[in-house]
């Protein structure tokens, strides 16, 4: 199974604006942007992310069939734990396998206990396929 990554825009900007559904971001010109579709590939989890202050990545999105969750406190990505070896952030989504999937599902419960029930409920869904 496949999962990806997809920028939801600059993070100062965007994040206090996000919520479960959303379809455009705010771009650096001040103009509503849209996402891009997600790969067709991308049957499993799908995450959002968003640029902070020095190129740091953070992601604040996780969606899958049946649940799109906004994060409230974002989790820094770190290309070779998250996206897997040999890939990094470019302005197409990036697919990646299950298990830098797996990865940043567990850091992302460990930073929101208090949304942890949902985002084990993804990982459940996300094995079980």
């Amino acid at each position: 199974m496949s999962h990806a990554f997809m920028y939801h825009g600059a993070f100062e900007v965007n994040f206090p604006l996000l919520k479960p559904g959303a379809k455009t971001f705010k771009g650096t010109d001040g103009s509503d942007h849209d996402l891009p579709s997600w790969p067709a590939e991308a049957t499993g989890v799908r995450v959002g992310y968003m640029e902070k202050a020095g190129k740091r990545f953070a992601g604040v999105r996780v969606l899958d069939d049946k649940a799109d969750v906004v994060l409230k406190n974002e989790v820094l990505l770190d290309t070779q734990v998250h996206l897997g070896r040999g890939k990094r952030f470019a302005a197409e989504p990036v697919v990646v396998t299950d298990e830098p999937m797996l990865l940043f599902l567990s850091d992302a419960i460990r930073k929101n206990p208090d949304q942890a029930r949902t985002l084990e409920d993804i990982r459940t869904r996300m094995r079980v396929k």
